[in-house]
C-alpha cells in the first residue's frame, strides 16, 4: 500500500518513527560487515596474524570487534529506538506494509525485552530488511552518505 498523500498530493505522509534513518543506516552498515564474515576455520590459531595474511579478521570469532560494536550500538539506543529498529526489520521482511506500522510496532513493543533486541543479530538478512524498510519511507543510506560528502 502506498503512503497516504496529503495537501497538494506531492508530500506523502509516513508514520512517525523514533529512530533516525542515519542510525538505521549505521546498523545496516555494521550488519553488512558482520554478515560478510566467514565461518571459523581455526578456532585458536597459534600463528602470527601477519604470517597467515590476517585471514582471521574475515572469520566470525566470538570476540569480533564488528559484532561488539553492533551490540553496543543497539544497546545504547533508547527503548523507542530499539522497538522501531525491530519494527523496521519486520516491515522490511514483509510482515506488513506502511499501513500496518502501528500494529507491527504495538506487537513489537509488547514483545520487547533486552534479549529480543539482541535477537536482531541472529537475523540473517538484517541489512537487507532494514534497507527495504527505509526505502518504503523514501529514504536510502546511499543518499544520506552522498549528502554528507
Amino acid at each position: 500500500m502506498k503512503p497516504t498523500i496529503i495537501g497538494d498530493g506531492s508530500t506523502p505522509e509516513f508514520p512517525e518513527i523514533a529512530i533516525a534513518f542515519e542510525k538505521v543506516c549505521c546498523v545496516l552498515s555494521m550488519a553488512r560487515q558482520f554478515d560478510a564474515k566467514d565461518g571459523v576455520t581455526e578456532p585458536d590459531p597459534d600463528s602470527n596474524p601477519t604470517d597467515d595474511g590476517e585471514s582471521a579478521v574475515l572469520e566470525d570469532h566470538a570476540n569480533d570487534p564488528v559484532h561488539q560494536e553492533l551490540v553496543t550500538f543497539i544497546h545504547d539506543l533508547d527503548i523507542d529506538e530499539q522497538i522501531d529498529l525491530m519494527t523496521l526489520m519486520r516491515l522490511g521482511r514483509g510482515d506488513g506494509d506502511l499501513a500496518d506500522w502501528n500494529a507491527l510496532r504495538s506487537e513489537t513493543s509488547s514483545d520487547h525485552n533486552s534479549r529480543s533486541t539482541m535477537s536482531l543479530l541472529s537475523v540473517p538478512l538484517l541489512s537487507d530488511y532494514l534497507e527495504e524498510a527505509i526505502s518504503l519511507f523514501g529514504e536510502s543510506c546511499e543518499d544520506m552518505q552522498a549528502e554528507r560528502l
